[in-house]
Formats: structure tokens, sequence, C-alpha cells
């Protein structure tokens, strides 16, 4: 669903948006900044629990009628002849219509579009309109089931809910990312009737990487059915041996496909083909890996420092297959990396996201947060969290406790308005979610299968 750039785009090619293939990204039409670029930066700058150990905010990737739009799925671009003085035809000029994603980000809001850029976190035992006002209000544009969810209606009925509040004066008539933590083993948000619980990966990885393009089929059948359109997974953290359960937020649970990234990097692959297949969305995580820290951040801020990880660690390899494999997203890690960014941690680095996650390594695709509200985290007021992780490159925040939206809200906003330049990280934000959406038949404008 997202993409790495090719060996060509290192020249320097423009756009923000991903390609038709992973490895390659579409070029997004200059059209869309001659038009819409100038006036959206003007017009932002003017904007007045989970029981699960580690996210384990969920997400699941669903996407019936997804689809990959190339330059070519417009319609045939109109042509218009100019003529010389004697009514002679001189020569003829082609004006190339603008893309479903350009036309979508020309008819929002700016509170539409910075609301594409939060996901909340709606919690199983939380009334069926408690999130309303949040979507309709906030223009709120991706919601996350947490908590542990009961049996395939309960869920069927609450997507039903949430997607008809889509509209043209709420999201802009997009539609909703609705997702769920499906990975297996300990982390399974969806449970009961009508859902089949994945093993752990470490018991996936006893099967051939086919077997296991097959069985996530199946899961991802079952998200699919009731609503779901992405899952939050796989994990792609590699834990070594001599670690083991000692670490914390993967290892201790079996979370991993095992201690070698080579192997790893057979089975993330094979887990996001089997979503895929079921139309979901899958999203790797948790960059730059979780494998080597003792502390699981969401509960604690101690032991969560990877001393090993650099620009060039193999532990990064089954991250860049989950990628070339289809990816949706990649999700950061709260984790500190020394030898990286001894100042940041992953969500808030820039050289982190920027230059090793898009520049380094060419993912062109939507970077989203773990659950901003883990201990890790809360030393930091909820607005700078979500600037934080803008600023750095980042895309969506996913945000467990909707009661911090507005606040997070506010600070995009008026940050957009101080700054130019956080307004154009923003716009080029909102861009890469809804070149996603597109491909997954959420805009007003994509095509259905």
């Amino acid at each position: 669903m997202g993409s790495r750039r090719g060996p060509l785009d290192a020249l320097g090619t423009g756009g923000f948006g991903t390609g038709t293939a992973p490895g390659y990204r579409q070029q997004v039409t200059s059209s869309r900044y001659a038009v819409l670029g100038v006036a959206a930066l003007l017009t932002l700058a003017g904007c007045g629990s989970a029981d699960t150990p580690e996210d384990e905010t969920p997400a699941t990737g669903t996407a019936a009628g997804s689809h990959t739009q190339s330059p070519t799925d417009s319609p045939r671009a109109p042509q218009t002849s100019a003529t010389s003085p004697d009514g002679n035809a001189t020569h003829t000029e082609t004006t190339t219509p603008p893309s479903c994603v350009a036309e979508t980000i020309a008819s929002l809001t700016d509170d539409q579009r910075l609301g594409q850029l939060l996901m909340i976190g709606f919690d199983t035992n939380a009334p069926l309109e408690s999130l309303d006002g949040y979507v309709r209000d906030q223009h709120v544009g991706n919601v996350i089931y947490l908590g542990g969810w009961e049996g395939a209606e309960k869920v069927r009925s609450t997507s039903e809910h949430l997607t008809g509040l889509v509209s043209s004066d709420s999201t802009g008539d997009i539609g909703l990312i609705i997702a769920a933590d499906q990975e297996g083993g300990i982390v399974h948000q969806l449970r009961g009737d009508g859902f089949t619980r994945p093993p752990s990966a470490l018991d996936q990885a006893s099967l051939t990487p086919a077997e296991l393009t097959d069985a996530a089929q199946g899961w991802g059948a079952e998200m699919a059915e009731v609503g779901v359109n992405v899952n939050l997974a796989p994990v792609a953290d590699t834990v070594p041996e001599e670690i083991g359960t000692a670490n914390e937020p993967i290892g201790r649970w079996g979370r991993q496909y095992g201690s070698d990234p080579a192997i790893v990097s057979e089975y993330v692959p094979a887990f996001l083909r089997g979503m895929e297949a079921a139309g979901m969305v899958g999203v790797v995580k948790h960059f730059p890996g979780l494998g080597r820290v003792t502390g699981n951040t969401d509960f604690t801020a101690d032991g969560i420092e990877d001393d090993v990880a650099t620009v060039d660690d193999p532990f990064l390899d089954p991250f860049v297959a989950g990628m070339d494999a289809g990816a949706g997203m990649v999700m950061m890690s709260s984790a500190v990396y020394p030898r990286i960014d001894p100042d940041h941690q992953a969500l808030y680095s820039s050289a982190i996201i920027t230059d090793l996650l898009r520049d380094r390594l060419g993912w062109d695709g939507v970077v989203i947060t773990d659950d901003v509200n883990a201990v890790a985290l809360q030393g930091i007021p909820a607005g700078d969290r979500a600037v934080g992780f803008l600023r750095a490159g980042g895309d969506i925040v996913l945000n467990g406790n909707p009661a911090a939206s507005e606040e997070m809200l506010s600070a995009l906003r008026a940050e957009a308005a101080a700054d130019v330049e956080f307004a154009a990280r923003i716009d080029a934000s909102v861009e890469r979610v809804l070149t996603l959406k597109d491909r997954m038949g959420l805009l007003p404008c994509s095509p259905r299968s």
C-alpha cells in the first residue's frame, strides 16, 4: 500500500505520493501545488486502554475496493488548440486534470485536513456514540479499536455506526480508517464469536511462509467482514537470542518471528501478503526496532535505549522487506537509539523518520506513532506530542485517549500559523494519508472495484 523509492528516485524527483508498485512512487502532478500549495499554506496559517502488552493500539487494514492509482488512472486529458491570427491551428496543448488526491485536498477545510492526521481510540466499554463528536466536530478521520472487543456482531455494528458519521461536513466525505491490532498471541483486540485467535508470531514462524500467507488471509477476511480496514501488524522487530524474554515488549510474549533478521524478513512479507489478499492494509512496526530494549515504553521510561542500532543495522532489513511487500504504514517505536539520534525518542527524531526511514530507505508512505499515551511519553504535553511527531516527518498520531484530541489539533493549528515550513509538512502528511486512502477506495472520487 505504501512504497519505497526506486534507485532513480534518489536523484531527487519531486512529489510525496506513492508509486503504483512496491519500490516506486507516483509523482504527484505539479498542478497540486500550483492550484493548492500556496492557498493551502495560507489558509492553514490562518486557521484560527487495552490489555495488550505494547502498542497496542489496534490497527487492522481492510481495503475492500482497494486499488493503486497511477497518473494514467485519471480520465483522458482534455486537449485545447491554440490558433494563429489567421485562424489556423498552431499547436495543441494538453491539460492534465488534477488527481483524485489533489482534488480531495482542495475541497477540504483546514480543520478537515488536520483531522486526517489523528487516529483516536475506541474503548470496548465506551458507548456507541462516544466518538461521534470527535468525527463530526473535530473532523477526526481515523479510529482504532482498543480494550478487547468481544464478538463480530458488536464490531460490525460499531463499524457501521462510525461509517455513518462520514459526511461532507465531518470528514469531507472521506472514509475512516478503522483499525485493530490482530497480530496474534497475546495481542488480539478482536475476540470471541466470529474471530480466530492467531498464534503468536514465534509460533507463526513454525509455518512455511506460504502457509502463513494463507492463514493471514483468513484472519484478515474476518476483520474485513466487520468493517475493519487496517491491521496494525505484523511485528518486524528482531529479538536477539541472548536477550530473549528479557525483552519486555516483544520477546517476553513471543511477538517476534525470530532472532535472525533474515528469517524475520521472510515472514513479515508473508503475513502482509495474506492481509492484502483479504483486502486489508498491514502495518510494519516498531521502527527502527524494539528487539534490543528491556523496558516496555507503554509502561515505563526505563530500559528503553537501544545502544547498538545504527543506520546500517541488519535489524532494519525486515522493515524494508515489509515496505517492499506493500505495507500501508510504518509504525514508529517510542524508544531511544543513541547511535542514530542521542537526543530524541524515535517518533520525535527527524534523523530517524526523515533521514533514515524516508531518505535513506526511501519510504514515501504513511508513518504512524505507537500510542502516544504511553508512560514513556507522559512528561510531554499532548499538543507537543503531536507537533513533535509531525515536525520530525511523521503523519498520523495514534492517540488512545480521545479527550486529548482537541489539544493536539489546537497545537497543530497554532504551529502551522506560526511556521510556514511546518504548514508545508502538514500539507505533505495530508497528501500521504489521502494517497493511502485513495488506494483503499475511501476518497469520494476513488475508483471502487
